[in-house]
């Protein structure tokens, strides 16, 4: 009886034991991070660029009207669609009629100074004929009277010679030699005066003959005042118009430079866009993006608020000058598609390389040095059989947002890869699998 005792309670101890045993193995095993895995696999790599972008305008226009005229009022605002002919601003008619008057008097000051210029001319040129006058009447009677002179020496000269010839002493023959010399140098000198006093009365008439310094004065005042009528016909214009200002051609408004009160610049008052040139779609790709996108390739274009897809080409690539770093992207539209500011999406699908091991990229881990994997292994534990992990490097390939090409030697299409866990672990710790 006792022994039946004994061997029961024996029976109940080892029951409790194993009860516990098995309790403390289920406690154990709820506190281990629990893991999936996957397998490696052959898959092809396949790169999807998809980038955001917005359209352009594939032009723009300028309106323009007579710089420092001040704006009244203004009817329009970046964004608006207008047509030609729509009213864009109208200006300051009583600031405008000031201006005319102001142009007009500016205009009758130069006018009063080309008039003055040309009075002055007409006194000097009189006064240049009365001077020529009296030069070539100084002329002339200089030339009368040096003549006469010089026809006074020369019979002088003549009338010693005489007087020579028909000397008969000696006495008196050497001086009529002497008073003949005399006569010679008196005709002489009376030829060289001659010369000079004609050759200084012509130099008198080629100094009063000799053209005035250039003087621009008269053509500048013409000019500017040929510049004025032709801006005042500008204002009258604009006046005649009730000084209203028009598009002259469809658009959308992008910039404004003006405001009620303010006055216009010599440069655009406002810019629209060139509806006679279609528009643009503009992207801006990273370096990653850029892998798979280029100079004239195709891809894929959807415009917010449209169903349909576009196959379009890239026809403009270049380094953004803004961005350093990225690149910059215009697509142009197909004609009367898009406004500007809509967005929109490109994408391209480029069919990579096929690879044996293939895992999701959940799974790949990195740090500073290099790149790796969690595996699952088994070993004995202390309470059984139990996984653990280890580290394997790996050698990433190629990738995308689905899938990872690796390599490894320590990989094989048997290696439980693991891709996800629901709490923290490292190398060497124990962990629970979901088959």
């Amino acid at each position: 009886m006792v022994r039946k005792k004994i061997m029961a309670g024996f029976i109940l101890f080892l029951a409790f034991m194993w009860l516990c045993t098995l309790i403390s193995k289920s406690y154990y095993t709820t506190k281990l991070p629990l893991v999936t895995t996957s397998v490696l696999e052959e898959k092809y790599i396949e790169h999807i660029m998809k980038a955001d972008g917005i359209v352009v305008e594939g032009g723009k226009q300028a309106v323009t009207s007579l710089g420092g005229l001040r704006v009244e009022s203004l009817m329009v605002h970046v964004g608006d669609r207008v047509e030609e002919g729509d009213v864009l601003f109208q200006i300051d008619l009583d600031d405008l009629k000031e201006i005319i008057k102001e142009k007009e008097t500016e205009i009758d000051k130069l006018q009063l100074q080309v008039n003055t210029i040309l009075e002055n001319q007409e006194l000097a040129k009189q006064k240049k004929e009365i001077e020529e006058a009296r030069a070539r009447e100084d002329y002339d009677r200089t030339a009368r009277e040096k003549n006469t002179d010089v026809g006074r020496a020369s019979d002088v000269y003549a009338r010693t010679m005489e007087e020579l010839e028909g000397a008969d002493d000696e006495i008196g023959q050497q001086e009529l030699e002497d008073a003949l010399q005399q006569a010679a140098y008196g005709e002489a000198d009376a030829m060289r005066e001659r010369d000079s006093a004609m050759r200084q009365a012509q130099r008198n008439i080629e100094d009063i003959l000799f053209p005035e310094a250039s003087d621009s004065t008269l053509s500048v005042t013409r000019t500017e005042i040929g510049r004025l009528k032709e801006n005042l016909s500008s204002y009258q214009n604009i006046l005649n118009n009730q000084g209203i200002v028009t598009a002259d051609a469809s658009g959308m408004i992008t910039d404004i430079y003006i405001e009620a009160g303010s006055r216009i610049p010599d440069s655009a008052a406002i810019m629209m866009t060139d509806d006679s040139i279609p528009c643009q779609f503009k992207v801006l790709l990273d370096k990653e993006q850029k892998k798979y996108v280029g100079f004239g390739d195709e891809v894929s274009l959807k415009l917010d608020g449209s169903r349909q897809k576009m196959d379009v080409n890239i026809e403009y690539f270049s380094e953004s000058q803004i961005m350093p770093g990225s690149f910059e992207t215009y697509i142009t539209l197909p004609e009367g598609t898009g406004v500007p500011g809509l967005s929109g999406t490109i994408t391209r699908s480029e069919t990579g390389e096929r690879y044996n091991y293939c895992i999701s990229p959940l799974a790949i881990h990195k740090d500073n040095i290099r790149t790796f994997v969690y595996i699952l292994k088994e070993r004995e534990g202390i309470l059984g059989m139990e996984y653990y992990v280890e580290e394997v490097n790996v050698k990433v390939l190629d990738e995308n947002d689905n899938w990872a090409a690796v390599e490894s030697p320590s990989l094989d299409g048997e290696s439980k890869i693991i891709v996800s866990s629901d709490k923290e672990f490292a190398k060497g710790d124990v962990v629970r699998w979901i088959e």
